[in-house]
């Protein structure tokens, strides 16, 4: 599912135009974006968290010369799915 077609089922589930529904699925993906860009956390209960995690400094090889490499330090977004998300996949 792309988001058009995610727009399209917000719009029709909850009984939106799909411009209004448009523009409450940016606004949450905005929401969640601004937070974790400012280093918070997003919990929704029954559905999943959003976070950031920090990976370390690493060394790795380019496959094509085999030289060694640096793999600078990052900052990952990370979403960990909820129990009721997990249980209705798994039904």
């Amino acid at each position: 599912m792309n988001k058009s077609e995610f727009v399209s089922a917000v719009a029709e589930k909850s009984e939106l135009g799909k411009g209004d529904a448009a523009k409450a699925v940016d606004a949450v993906f905005d929401v969640i974006t601004s937070e974790l860009s400012s280093g918070g956390e997003v919990r929704m209960t029954g559905f999943g968290n959003f976070s950031v995690t920090h990976r370390a400094e690493s060394k790795g090889r380019n496959p094509s010369t085999g030289a060694e490499i640096t793999i600078p330090a990052a900052k990952r977004p990370k979403f960990t799915a909820g129990k009721a998300l997990k249980e209705s996949v798994n039904n």
